[in-house]
């Protein structure tokens, strides 16, 4: 599996399509201010792997790669998915799974972050960035 991930202003997922605003922003001024983030992503699964479960994460980490931590909880998303062969698809054609993620209210420290995006043991995709202070 491969796909991409894009930070947001705003993310949605409707009908199996992706509407993103403001997307493919690296740096978050902060002031007083705590975070709001949707992250945008897009899976594609080999024919293969159709009809088939697999868990996926979504975890943010520092830019020394250590589980970024808030209320003694680690921010992050954890699930797992399964898509099928539509009826009549070709032999071979790879399916793709739009995702859209919220997390709201990040009270994040200046710094550089990622977040990775996983699915099963493979790491899928990941998009850095930086909180900074306004100038």
């Amino acid at each position: 599996m491969h796909g991409w991930l894009i930070l947001c202003d705003f993310a949605e997922v409707l009908n199996g399509k992706l509407y993103i605003q403001g997307g493919g922003w690296s740096r978050f001024t902060r002031g007083a201010d705590r975070m709001n983030v949707y992250l945008a992503s897009k899976v594609l699964v080999p024919w293969v792997d159709t009809n088939q479960r697999f868990p996926l994460s979504l975890k943010l980490v520092s830019d020394d790669g250590a589980p970024v931590v808030i209320d003694n909880h680690p921010v992050e998303i954890q699930g797992e998915f399964e898509v099928g062969r539509p009826p009549g698809l070709a032999h071979g054609t790879e399916m793709d799974v739009p995702l859209a993620f919220h997390f709201e209210g990040l009270p994040l420290p200046y710094g550089r972050y990622r977040w990775e995006l996983q699915i099963g043991d493979s790491s899928i995709a990941d998009v850095a960035f930086d909180v900074i202070a306004p100038s």
